[in-house]
């Protein structure tokens, strides 16, 4: 969906790297994540002032990874070795949980290599609180509902990974600067460019913060410097469009996004509407701050119900029509539900939309 904003962009965003640059592990050995390059760190900064989605002042450490994925894990790692944890853990596995539906990789990822220092216990919402230590994953706008979800626990040995991957204008309304013990941003979703494998963490704690690096230090030795570069140069395309006078609309990212994604919500809920075979959740509009303006969520993902007695939407959905999707299962949810993408190109989603309107039972 990016694409297009993008090319008209042109080469406002553009970066070329000279043989000689970026040949270093290093890139700021004063800081405390010694590969982060400078400049992205700056302008990961910058574009939290102007969005005011999140608390990013200069108290705050920033971790970079390869995608939020391998932040995900570094914040894993560094939350079940801290000696508060340990203390009280006796040995066992700290149970990792998040409630339902929750994003299909956080079993995947906490499981895969079977640590002895966590575990998948799977739905918040059921997890048995025995006063022992655990870990919650709080992804909030919600991947895959679009809802705004609050922590289901809460307890002195609990610790919280905050998810923020969907908390840009385009998708929700921003209503107050996160302020979180951890938090985690991706590229990819902010711009668009996945392919990039870029993602940061604003972390409170320095201990946390340094064995999140310790992590990512042991496992890729950093990360990326031109992948770092071209982030920070993209970034500040995007911060650039709104703090320069007399930028045109169309440098403009967020109210890109915004326009694409409520265009193709309201066509969406247009379609499954007209087939009453589906239905959609149902979003309350919110002031928005960095919009000056009350504004009704638009999620990257949309999380449709087959009704009238089908079981299983996703086996429904690509046997009968040829619509691929994401079962609910994978989400601890029930079959009924499916998880479809609304950032696919134009000529993607049309098609999507004109076969979901040609549904009939």
């Amino acid at each position: 969906m990016y694409e297009k904003f993008w090319l008209e962009a042109g080469d406002a965003a553009a970066l070329i790297i000279p043989g000689s640059q970026a040949i270093s592990y290093f890139s700021d050995v004063t800081n405390l994540c010694w590969f982060l390059e400078p400049e992205l760190g700056g302008e990961i900064r910058r574009l939290h002032r102007l969005v005011g989605n999140a608390a990013a002042d200069d108290g705050r450490h920033i971790v970079v990874g390869t995608g939020s994925s391998q932040l995900f894990q570094a914040a894993l790692f560094a939350l079940s070795t801290s000696p508060e944890i340990t203390a009280v853990a006796a040995g066992r596995p700290i149970p990792v949980v998040s409630s339902v539906p929750y994003y299909s990789s956080y079993p995947a990822a906490t499981d895969l290599l079977r640590s002895s220092l966590f575990r998948w216990e799977g739905d918040a919402s059921s997890f048995e609180d025995s006063g022992g230590p655990y870990i919650e994953i709080v992804c909030s706008p919600s991947n895959p509902d679009g809802s705004v979800k609050a922590p289901a626990l809460s307890s002195s040995h609990g610790k919280r990974i905050h998810d923020l991957a969907y908390y840009w204008p385009q998708y929700t309304a921003i209503t107050t600067p996160a302020d979180h013990d951890i938090m985690l941003f991706t590229v990819s979703k902010c711009t668009g460019h996945a392919g990039i494998r870029l993602g940061w963490a604003l972390v409170k704690d320095e201990n946390v913060a340094k064995r999140m690096v310790k992590y990512i230090e042991v496992s890729t030795i950093g990360v990326s410097k031109d992948s770092q570069l071209r982030a920070a140069k993209i970034l500040k395309a995007v911060s650039s469009g709104y703090e320069l006078e007399e930028t045109a609309e169309s440098y403009k990212l967020f109210h890109f996004g915004w326009k694409m994604m409520n265009d193709r919500w309201r066509r969406l809920r247009e379609a499954a509407t007209a087939t009453g075979v589906f239905s959609l959740p149902v979003f309350q509009p919110e002031y928005c701050n960095f919009k000056n303006d009350s504004t009704s969520p638009s999620p990257a993902f949309a999380w449709l119900k087959c009704e009238g007695g089908i079981e299983d939407c996703e086996s429904f959905l690509r046997e009968n029509h040829k619509i691929l999707t994401r079962s609910g299962k994978h989400f601890g949810a029930h079959m009924k539900f499916v998880r479809i993408s609304m950032l696919d190109r134009d000529g993607t989603f049309n098609i999507f939309v004109e076969r979901l309107m040609s549904i009939k039972l």
